[in-house]
């Protein structure tokens, strides 16, 4: 059947090379950059090539940043294991959990409280993930630069699309998710009001 004028022509799925195997095709062509490790540092040294170091320089939206406190700040993943999931990270480049202040280790853990009280008043959960993977052999993609994960989990969120296609399917845009996530988020943090400016 011809295209009417101005229209493409819709040729049928028989024309192409391969066999109907009767599967759906999502395709998530974002997530080659994190296939290909764009944006993972190459060396564990602070500076621009961190993105834990180069994100409170960016504005809240830009960074996608929830909640920035003294000493550290939440953010969320860029690739998350649901929607919601947030890090809390520390400002100074440390690698090690041992390494940190007193103060540092105070703040991820209030920024942690907040954000589980944060996402239950916005997505109620059903449960969360709450840690963090020392070394890259723990499995932390970005191992020069601790964060802690708060993934807010629901029952069956783990389905046979992440265990069979390797794909994470989210509900929710990321900005989206900061938006709800950031204006939900109270606006003392620590006995201050948390910044929202960039760090120069």
């Amino acid at each position: 059947m011809a295209a009417a004028a101005g229209e493409p022509e819709i040729v049928p799925a028989q024309a192409f090379a391969g066999e109907a195997d009767g599967f759906g095709r999502l395709w998530t062509p974002h997530r080659m950059a994190y296939i290909k490790g764009e944006g993972k540092p190459a060396h564990p040294s602070a500076g621009d090539h961190c993105p834990f170091c180069r994100v409170p320089t960016l504005s809240d939206v830009d960074g996608l940043i929830v909640a920035r406190g003294e000493v550290a700040y939440a953010v969320l993943n860029l690739y998350p294991y649901n929607s919601g999931h947030l890090m809390a990270v520390p400002y100074r480049h440390v690698a090690d959990y041992t390494e940190l202040r007193d103060d540092e280790v105070a703040e991820i853990a209030e920024l942690t409280q907040t954000a589980m009280r944060t996402i239950r008043s916005v997505a109620a959960p059903h449960g969360f993930n709450v840690g963090m993977n020392q070394g890259e052999v723990a499995g932390a993609g970005i191992a020069a630069h601790l964060h802690q994960h708060v993934v807010p989990r629901w029952g069956g969120d783990t389905n046979f699309i992440p265990i069979v296609a390797h794909t994470r399917v989210l509900p929710q845009l990321l900005s989206d998710t900061r938006a709800a996530l950031a204006q939900a988020w109270p606006t003392k943090h620590s006995g201050a009001a948390a910044a929202s400016e960039p760090i120069a």
